[in-house]
């Protein structure tokens, strides 16, 4: 399961201002609950025994994450395509 995200990016000059880019979350359910994790950004992932929990907390993280970087890394960053999707297999 994919999920996208809108993330509200402040620019280096005013903290009022802010634009909207998006990340792909990937989230994967497990016997103690969900890890979701930002393919876009190594090292950004998060959980929750929840779904609601773990988007609320990949969003986060994923914010968090970015107010760390340079802004030309996070145009770079985020303008990455990344697409999942499923596919049958014969077992």
């Amino acid at each position: 399961m994919t999920v996208f995200l809108c993330l509200r990016q402040a620019s280096p000059q005013a903290r009022l201002v802010h634009m909207t880019r998006k990340a792909s979350v990937v989230i994967e359910k497990d016997e103690n609950g969900f890890y979701a994790w930002c393919p876009e950004l190594k090292g950004c992932q998060s959980q929750s025994a929840t779904l609601e929990g773990a988007i609320a907390n990949i969003k986060e993280a994923i914010e968090l994450y970015i107010e760390t970087l340079p802004p030309g890394e996070r145009d770079v960053l985020l303008s990455r395509e990344i697409i999942t999707t499923a596919v049958e297999v014969n077992v």
